[in-house]
């Protein structure tokens, strides 16, 4: 354990948190998708930056882009706790015009390309790369002592799920070792695992690297006018070609409780979004929230604990198999199956099934909400029914195929200047 201790000293994560993740729709209008709310209280990169610090890992970098200051802010006010003079550090790395250049990010490994400088004024010895838009728990010491003990040019964390699964990833073949032999981006007939043939390896979006070997690919990489720059389109794929890549499991490094299965979620969809914030809910939920000895830090609000009031026929203030933040006022609501964020205020002879209520949402008298999404600070209007007509709400809301209806506060306003 001390010998990876070592390896998190001399190593910083590097989180690539611009893309705007367009398919949650106007969930994405005003933030980008490691910023989009999870859980209660957290944000979506609270999980890839609570993995590096539960980790050992001090050293810290986001790589912003689309529509950022939200993820900026919650980074400046959750993620402030670091010291310089321990040599540990959060820095944010807006994509900006630097000398010889007026471009944005062109591609993940142009991200740190452009902030190469940066990196080289850390004085590390290894560096992992992040997707800051999935939710999962992953110990990355585990990975980066793999790494080193195989000798690899680069180490890429990988799913094993469903051959018919796959096609929607980049997917890896190996050998018996781990060596990946082949990278295929989204194949049609993808390769099986060499102990599992009905499984196949998909890329988490995880890579370790010695940094000294990235930098100079990368300085390469830069050169080539074809190139787009990205690592899962040219990077690793010229790797596996001519170098030395090792497949990592999650499953040797998901960190969970006892019994349960591992835990990694794209929330990337409406859909997606809405069921992983349901599935928590559940009596022994997939994804441990309350494990104290891997959590998730995030910006902790200053509210009071959640209250409950009225105790009267239809009009009860309770909840049932449902998350409830600090700072709600459930006055008289009845609210089954949901999760509500920080500071909802909901009013009497309302009714919650199954909905996702991001943080200030007030939800007037007489409203029925069933399979919903609320965004952020929505006002829902007295009597508004949602979840029981679903050609009815595609009117007016965002109704997925599945069934789930986004809420925000311009689809509301535009629902009640129609009536």
């Amino acid at each position: 354990m001390q010998n990876n201790r070592r390896l998190t000293q001399r190593s910083m994560a590097f989180v690539l948190a611009g893309g705007r993740g367009s398919r949650l729709k106007e969930m994405t209008d005003l933030r980008v998708k490691p910023a989009v709310y999870f859980g209660g209280k957290s944000r979506i990169i609270d999980f890839a930056l609570s993995n590096a610090m539960n980790s050992g890992i001090r050293k810290m970098a986001v790589a912003t882009q689309y529509k950022a200051h939200s993820l900026i802010r919650h980074c400046q006010r959750g993620w402030s706790f670091f010291r310089a003079e321990r040599n540990e550090f959060l820095d944010i790395l807006p994509a900006s015009q630097r000398s010889g250049t007026e471009e944005w990010y062109k591609g993940t490994a142009d991200a740190v390309t452009q902030n190469i400088d940066i990196i080289d004024s850390y004085d590390i010895d290894h560096i992992i790369i992040l997707a800051g838009d999935h939710i999962y728990k992953m110990d990355y010491e585990i990975m980066l002592q793999q790494h080193v003990d195989s000798g690899a040019d680069v180490t890429i964390g990988c799913l094993t799920v469903p051959r018919g699964d796959a096609t929607e990833f980049g997917v890896m073949a190996t050998d018996a070792k781990g060596q990946i032999t082949e990278f295929l981006e989204k194949p049609a007939d993808p390769p099986g695992m060499p102990d599992d043939p009905n499984s196949a390896l998909a890329s988490m979006g995880i890579y370790v690297f010695s940094w000294p070997f990235l930098r100079d690919l990368l300085m390469r990489d830069a050169d080539i006018t074809d190139s787009s720059h990205d690592f899962g389109n040219d990077l690793i794929p010229e790797i596996v070609k001519n170098g030395k890549a090792m497949a990592h499991r999650f499953d040797d490094s998901c960190v969970r409780h006892e019994g349960a299965p591992s835990y990694w979620r794209d929330v990337g969809t409406v859909d997606a979004f809405w069921q992983a914030n349901i599935d928590l809910t559940d009596f022994t939920p997939d994804l441990d929230l309350w494990d104290q000895k891997w959590p998730i830090w995030t910006y902790s609000e200053s509210v009071p604990p959640a209250k409950f009031i009225h105790d009267e026929k239809s009009r009860r203030g309770m909840a049932i198999s449902s998350m409830v933040s600090g700072g709600c006022v459930i006055s008289g609501t009845e609210v089954r199956n949901s999760l509500l964020f920080t500071g909802v205020h909901t009013n009497s002879y309302s009714v919650l099934d199954h909905a996702v209520v991001l943080p200030g949402v007030v939800v007037e008298r007489h409203a029925r909400l069933r399979n919903v999404v609320i965004d952020r600070g929505v006002t829902i209007p007295e009597g508004l029914i949602v979840g029981e007509d679903s050609t009815q709400d595609a009117e007016h809301f965002r109704v997925t195929d599945k069934g789930v209806t986004l809420l925000t506060q311009d689809m509301v306003n535009n629902w009640q200047a129609a009536q």
